[in-house]
């Protein structure tokens, strides 16, 4: 029996460190310390994200009240609640798993932005991917889609080029922010149905008082 325990030990060990070195590598693929022309625009990108999750349900939700639009208030509603569970879990995520940046365990990778929280998930890469995919889920026309997800993946690949995350980080952020959301959605979905059913039953009992009479 503790001969199996310790094979099980040692498959996981060489495991983890196949994943670390394919995540260093990629990464290494990835980053360069030199300075380079795109480091400002990948800068942009990457300290715009906070500003633009934020200001897309405040536009969708000021754009719902002012058409009397309740899909896009619901809608700007979702974002909101999918950001603030993505929020709590790429938290919890962070400070459990503790991993180190990579330019603290690799002296060939710089760091372009200041970053002292923990490593994995990438927090910019799944609040970006919450959004997204809440966008998508609701609006999954393509002209909504197709940029939503393009603009989420580039802010992922910005942690990358500026070395303050791994690979391994930014596929757990996309991983956390999209379940926030389509758990959000679910979520909303299950609700709305729940009320239409008791609407029905409050208007069945209330035709039937009315035949009585």
């Amino acid at each position: 029996m503790k001969y199996r325990f310790l094979i099980a030990f040692l498959l996981l060990l060489s495991t983890a460190s196949f994943a670390q070195n394919t995540d260093i590598q990629l990464l290494r693929f990835i980053h360069s310390p030199n300075i380079e022309r795109s480091d400002n625009i990948m800068k942009f990108i990457s300290n715009s994200n906070y500003g633009v999750v934020m200001g897309i349900p405040v536009s969708i939700g000021i754009a719902g009240l002012i058409r009397h639009d309740d899909k896009l208030i619901n809608t700007a509603c979702q974002i909101v609640v999918a950001n603030a569970i993505n929020m709590g879990a790429t938290s919890a995520l962070k400070h459990t798993i503790n991993r180190e940046r990579p330019f603290l365990t690799y002296t060939d990778i710089i760091n372009k932005v200041d970053e002292d929280s923990p490593s994995f998930p990438s927090g910019h890469t799944s609040s970006a991917f919450a959004t997204a995919t809440s966008l998508s889920l609701n609006f999954p026309q393509w002209y909504v889609v197709v940029p939503s997800y393009l603009w989420a993946g580039t802010v992922g690949y910005s942690r990358m080029h500026l070395g303050v995350h791994y690979p391994g980080d930014v596929l757990g952020g996309i991983i956390t922010g999209a379940g926030s959301a389509f758990l959000t959605f679910k979520l909303n979905k299950w609700i709305n149905k729940s009320h239409a059913k008791k609407h029905e039953q409050r208007e069945r009992r209330t035709d039937k008082a009315l035949k009585k009479f």
